[in-house]
């Protein structure tokens, strides 16, 4: 028996909580092996001031290996994210080794930190938009998949930014049991 796809999801003080709790969520439904790893302490507070515990420290996940590095959004969240250099490292090594990679609204700024973005179709909150110089202009598509990267456009795409994942990892009829728990639009599940 293989095992699980398995998730990292960074989490900085000021993360946005529907960006970071949807996808984690919707990825333990299908059976994904998701860890959440605390930049600093716990608990983690995010944007909206409410508070969650972290599986773990994101340094005791440093040395594990995953299948996919999901960077959740929000400010000052992504800030964080982009001035940690260990994980920008980590983000690096994870992109080489030709691993999935995906992030959502602000949390494109860790990724061009990590020199990530080059010559990449993206998307992000158009509030960040113009600090992503040196990339190509990013879309204002609600998810855009480039290969092993999967950015999402804010909040509202979290669901869809999610089911691509389940969708591209599982194939659609794994998205499409997933979704008969959510009832999410079926257009979210098509590419």
């Amino acid at each position: 028996m293989s095992r699980p796809f398995a998730i990292l999801v960074p989490l900085a003080d000021g993360f946005e909580e529907i960006e970071a709790i949807v996808p984690v969520d919707v990825w333990r439904r299908a059976g994904f092996a998701v860890t959440t790893a605390a930049l600093a302490a716990n608990p983690v507070t995010a944007a909206r001031r409410t508070r969650h515990l972290a599986d773990t420290a994101l340094s005791a996940a440093m040395g594990r290996e995953f299948d996919l590095i999901y960077l959740p959004g929000g400010q000052p969240g992504a800030d964080a994210l982009a001035a940690d250099v260990d994980l920008l490292e980590k983000l690096r090594r994870h992109a080489a080794g030709g691993r999935w990679l995906a992030a959502i609204c602000a949390a494109p700024l860790a990724l061009r930190a990590a020199g990530l973005l080059r010559d990449k179709q993206f998307t992000c909150h158009p509030s960040v938009a113009a600090d992503l110089t040196g990339s190509a202009a990013p879309s204002a598509a609600r998810v855009v998949v480039d290969g092993k990267l999967i950015t999402g456009r804010a909040a509202g795409a979290a669901f869809e930014l999610a089911l691509t994942v389940v969708r591209l990892v599982g194939g659609a009829a794994a998205a499409a049991e997933v979704n008969q728990g959510l009832l999410c639009h079926p257009a979210l599940l098509t590419p």
